[in-house]
């Protein structure tokens, strides 16, 4: 499975809300999932092959690291009349249910976002002498602000109401270049689907979301159900917590949640953690852009060129009115905790590289207070126009990068606006 990262935009630990992450990968959406596929640990490899390898309706072997469970829950052969509905509230799959989400966390030295976008489009998976239609979610992960992965992830829902993840094709990358394809898999090809979320958990389902070993595992136990969680729009009633044990014995805590699906990861052993800042349409607003919003996102396009030629003066001005706006525009709204402490840092950065009348890290600050800007403009408008307009903001980047020039940061803000291009295509 899969983890999600963070774009450049802000830095700090999320302080009052959630993270997200996974063992072989978290993501929101699947949920957010961290991308930890390893090779097949020393001694388990056997083991793993007979069991996990055999097909859904069989048991397998549990890694070396996990604890024998009991509670299979996802030891039948599922039948799939109807894959594209995918009604599981813990799952929530197809445009209409979950547009896009963008998730923010932490790991040591690295600051993690990632967007995943459901596509009005799906791909048909030959499995079990069928062929399933499964819906696709695209999912583009950052550390740092780098692209470090763009996937794409394929989900049914069976006739029980259970959702059952495909596989992926995954592709992670160094410095804009493509590294490997580790983590790619398909089901009825290196193994059986897997149950990503049983239709009515409850405390003690034990279930595997990947068993295609030596390419992915991890066997999941529902740990608490009927959670009420902080979400970025309030409460949010229903929610369960999982306890995931991967490949290599990673162990992982994730919470889904109604509505958002993976809320929540932590991987406690690496110190990861991330939650989902905000989900369309669970977390849009009525109205159209608030004059606030729209203001910011003028200002720092102003202020990026307003420092490549020096103008400092007028930067300051327009960074002070930046931040009126903001305070306005908090006064009246309710922010989402994760998306506010985000452009809270970025305008403070912004402030002090205007001052310190640093070219590179202001036009880079200002990059940053867009990219928060339109995260906040999500909640208002489509998520293609949100995107069309992360478009302007990344070619800002390429800008910025080739007058630096960081080949590998460049090589990267292209493949970024590629994957962008594509997933509006969509």
């Amino acid at each position: 499975m899969k983890t999600m990262r963070i774009h450049r935009a802000d830095g700090a630990k999320p302080s009052t809300e959630w993270s997200q992450n996974a063992g072989g990968r978290s993501r929101p959406g699947r949920g957010p999932r961290t991308r930890r596929t390893t090779a097949l640990a020393t001694g388990i490899a056997s083991t793993l092959m007979v069991g996990a390898l055999s097909g859904v309706a069989t048991a397998g072997a549990t890694p070396a690291a996990a604890k024998p469970t009991n509670g299979r829950v996802d030891l039948y052969t599922p039948t799939f009349s109807n894959p594209l509905n995918i009604t599981n509230p813990l799952f929530p799959k197809g445009p209409s249910k979950i547009s896009q989400t963008v998730a923010l966390g932490t790991e040591p030295d690295t600051k993690l976002r990632f967007e995943a976008t459901q596509l009005d489009q799906t791909r048909t998976i030959a499995w079990n002498g069928k062929n399933i239609m499964t819906r696709v979610t695209s999912f583009v992960a950052y550390h740092n602000g780098r692209l470090v992965e763009v996937a794409s992830d394929f989900y049914a829902q069976d006739d029980k109401g259970a959702v059952w993840y495909f596989g992926e094709d995954v592709a992670n990358y160094d410095n804009g270049v493509i590294k490997d394809h580790a983590g790619t898999w398909l089901a009825g090809k290196d193994g059986p689907p897997g149950m990503i979320m049983p239709a009515k958990p409850k405390v003690g389902d034990v279930f595997r979301p990947e068993n295609a070993a030596p390419l992915v595992f991890e066997e999941a136990t529902v740990e608490a159900d009927n959670l009420t969680v902080p979400g970025p729009s309030g409460a949010v009633k229903g929610a369960i917590r999982v306890r995931s044990v991967l490949l290599d014995g990673t162990v992982e805590e994730k919470i889904f949640a109604p509505r958002y699906g993976e809320f929540r990861a932590e991987v406690k052993s690496a110190n990861e953690l991330y939650f989902v800042a905000l989900a369309v349409p669970t977390d849009s607003a009525a109205g159209p852009v608030p004059a606030e919003l729209s203001a910011l996102i003028r200002g720092a396009y102003r202020d990026f060129g307003d420092a490549a030629k020096g103008n400092w003066v007028r930067a300051a001005r327009t960074t002070d009115r930046m931040n009126d706006a903001w305070e306005v525009y908090k006064d009246h709204h309710q922010v989402p905790s994760l998306l506010k402490k985000q452009m809270n840092d970025a305008l403070k950065a912004l402030g002090n590289t205007v001052r310190a009348k640093s070219s590179v890290a202001a036009r880079q600050a200002a990059i940053d207070v867009s990219t928060a800007t339109l995260d906040l403009q999500l909640r208002y408008r489509g998520q293609d126009s949100v995107d069309t307009d992360r478009l302007t903001v990344w070619k800002k980047q390429l800008q910025l990068d080739t007058a630096v020039g960081d080949a590998g940061a460049i090589a990267g803000d292209r493949v970024t606006i590629h994957a962008i291009k594509a997933r509006i295509n969509h």
